[in-house]
């Protein structure tokens, strides 16, 4: 993860030249020596200017903060060098991620599993999908090797003392209905319990009605804890989500319904969020389909950019992403992330992405 504590975005300029380096062909026979000096300035200055672009493209303050912003019907953060940090200590840091056919083969893998567990420590919940496991016996175990965890953490040395837990909240399989039962996964979240308490056991959207999802979303309530343990005063929805790349449109569009039915169970009372992999960028989802998305207005914060790359190997597409319901009770700190540290796709083809909430 970055040590700047923000997404970094690995720009990839356009080249101003091809891989086999600048070419300029010119008639000689009726070129000036004036014109040819003149056409090799500009090459020079060319080459000169685009060293300079790509070094501030490349350049990331170290005590960058971020802000709100209107982005077409959007509410987005951008940097702002006036808010102030917080320790890592005063927040809670949430990550999304897709964890690509996590079941037993991935499980077995040793060297796998010690980074998943390495990744999922970083964080203080992490929702995840795409667990493939029919036996169901992959989320557990990996439970039981986040708290089996050697670490040097403050958080990871009082876990082995006994005083704190990993908890999860597992979703039964999705698919409910019969033609969904092709792509059958499970979603999962895991948290500390100092930092979060679960509100209930987690439920799948009841999709029986409209069918809107291949795999229905899982809406689960937590209550944020403050630094000693206690209620902070703010519950939070979650909604995890895997779309269906070729209906990522259709599927995020029918969230709204999502919001709504998870507002009823809860009386209305709770801040949302929604997160996972949305298969919201590149060939699945244009910016003009995302933008007139009914959550694409300006109740909802979005965290992840539509320029991020939140996967892993030579593709560069936002599929992953962040939206909450306004600022959290005030909570959303703006500080947000892409994971960098993953060492292949033999982990993950994703990227986790994560953001701060406050918990004074």
């Amino acid at each position: 993860m970055s040590s700047q504590r923000y997404h970094l975005l690995n720009w990839k300029p356009a080249g101003v030249c091809s891989g086999n380096g600048c070419k300029v062909e010119t008639n000689r026979q009726s070129m000036s020596g004036a014109d040819t000096k003149l056409q090799i300035f500009s090459i020079f200055a060319i080459a000169i200017l685009a060293i300079i672009t790509i070094d501030l493209l490349n350049e990331r303050a170290e005590d960058e903060v971020l802000m709100y912003v209107i982005k077409d019907e959007r509410t987005i953060i951008e940097p702002n060098g006036e808010d102030e940090v917080l320790d890592r200590s005063e927040v809670a840091r949430i990550a999304s991620f897709n964890i690509r056919v996590f079941g037993d083969t991935k499980m077995a893998n040793t060297a796998v599993v010690d980074e998943l567990v390495e990744i999922f420590h970083r964080y203080d919940m992490v929702a995840v999908q795409e667990i493939k496991d029919i036996d169901e016996e992959v989320p557990y175990q990996f439970l039981d090797a986040l708290n089996s965890y050697n670490g040097s953490d403050p958080h990871d040395l009082a876990e082995r003392e006994g005083q704190l837990k990993w908890m999860m909240v597992l979703s039964n399989r999705t698919g409910e209905q019969a033609d969904d039962q092709n792509s059958q996964e499970q979603y999962a979240f895991y948290y500390r319990s100092n930092v979060f308490q679960s509100l209930d056991d987690g439920v799948l959207y009841d999709d029986s009605a409209n069918d809107s999802f291949q795999r229905e979303p899982l809406v689960s309530r937590f209550m944020i804890l403050d630094l000693e343990g206690g209620f902070s005063g703010t519950n939070i929805t979650i909604i995890n989500i895997h779309t269906k790349p070729t209906l990522a449109v259709e599927e995020l569009t029918a969230l709204s319904e999502v919001v709504e039915w998870a507002g009823q169970r809860s009386g209305g009372d709770d801040d949302v969020v929604i997160l996972g992999d949305f298969n919201g960028d590149c060939s699945y989802a244009s910016y003009n389909e995302l933008v007139q998305l009914p959550i694409s207005t300006e109740n909802y914060t979005w965290l992840i950019p539509d320029d991020a790359d939140t996967t892993v190997g030579d593709s560069r597409c936002a599929y992953d992403r962040i939206v909450t319901s306004g600022d959290i009770s005030g909570r959303l700190t703006g500080l947000w992330g892409i994971d960098e540290e993953i060492s292949s796709s033999d982990v993950s083809d994703h990227r986790p992405v994560w953001f701060d909430l406050s918990r004074l």
